[in-house]
């Protein structure tokens, strides 16, 4: 059985599809803070707070768990920076209780969720895995953080492990069963869609003077779905019995955010309002990656790469949601 933390969450519950369609037994532990009981239908759930070792030890003590993949975490940039201490103590600990369940109950094999953040303020583009890791956020650096812990875990414990960097998760699942539902929503591509839908009555673009082509921020939109698809990839390369892996996993495309919001209105055809914000502390100017490690290791190949197939399916998710 795979423990997948925060698995009724964006990214998760998508995770946690993807291994039921292929056959896998899984259990979701999640406090449902952020998550939604609706994403994972009715698989096994565990619901409580990994910040306690209890908790998290009663998992290991009433199934039978064989690896595990961490999603639980917070994932805001500007929300780490008002307040690192929610995001040291939220990111950070859950993770050593996991690691000690895993040594004490002989589990070896961990997936886990990190971050392109990890990198900071890019030295070159595109990112590869043996880019400086100098976080420029308390988000970043606890993700940094984690990774590092890992690899301690690795070496004292043989603990095995993968660090998934990911640069932007977006879309939804192609049949709309799931998708990408936060309270409140920070991603571009769902608030950009809210407002094609009215539910918001502009979008503000923070920073139009970045050293980027428009001037507006640079990301590399990965596919949902293609991220799910990694993280099956990366444990089973655990299992084969590899001990540790870091992989960058993106589309190795850049879009600013007025292209994204370009495509927001071709693939809705609706007119949205855009305005013109200040820079938001902690956000690179260009982010994209250099994902060939986890092609040629994994044998990764994303399935939805273009920008406009990205946006159709979140449109689908957003215009027929469930939760």
């Amino acid at each position: 059985m795979i423990l997948v933390t925060g698995g009724a969450g964006y990214i998760g519950s998508h995770y946690v599809r993807y291994e039921r369609d292929r056959g896998s037994e899984v259990l979701v532990l999640d406090d449902l803070r952020l998550g939604h009981r609706a994403a994972i239908d009715d698989s096994p759930l565990l619901i409580g707070d990994l910040n306690n070792a209890a908790v998290v030890d009663l998992a290991f003590r009433t199934y039978t768990i064989e690896s595990v993949v961490h999603f639980a975490a917070y994932t805001s940039v500007p929300e780490s920076v008002a307040h690192p201490d929610r995001y040291y103590g939220n990111n950070v600990v859950p993770l050593i209780h996991l690691l000690d369940s895993m040594v004490r109950h002989n589990v070896r094999n961990i997936v886990f969720s990190s971050s392109c953040a990890t990198y900071g303020d890019p030295q070159y583009i595109p990112i590869d895995e043996q880019h400086p890791q100098a976080p420029v956020s308390p988000y970043g650096e606890s993700k940094r953080v984690c990774e590092g812990m890992l690899q301690a875990y690795g070496r004292a414990y043989g603990v095995r492990y993968a660090s998934l960097r990911y640069f932007n998760a977006s879309g939804a699942h192609p049949f709309a069963a799931i998708g990408e539902s936060h309270e409140p929503e920070t991603h571009l591509i769902p608030i950009v869609l809210q407002a094609a839908l009215g539910k918001r009555d502009k979008v503000v673009v923070y920073g139009a003077d970045y050293p980027t082509p428009d001037g507006s921020c640079v990301r590399d939109y990965i596919h949902v779905c293609d991220l799910a698809e990694a993280h099956a990839l990366a444990l089973d390369r655990l299992r084969s019995g590899v001990d540790r892996g870091e992989y960058n996993l993106g589309s190795e495309t850049g879009s600013s955010v007025l292209e994204v919001i370009a495509a927001c209105r071709r693939i809705t055809g609706r007119r949205i309002t855009v305005e013109m914000g200040p820079r938001r502390p902690g956000d690179p100017p260009q982010l994209v990656a250099a994902s060939k490690k986890a092609r040629t290791e994994l044998g990764w190949r994303p399935s939805h790469p273009d920008l406009d197939e990205i946006v159709a399916t979140a449109w689908k998710w957003e215009t027929n949601r469930r939760y």
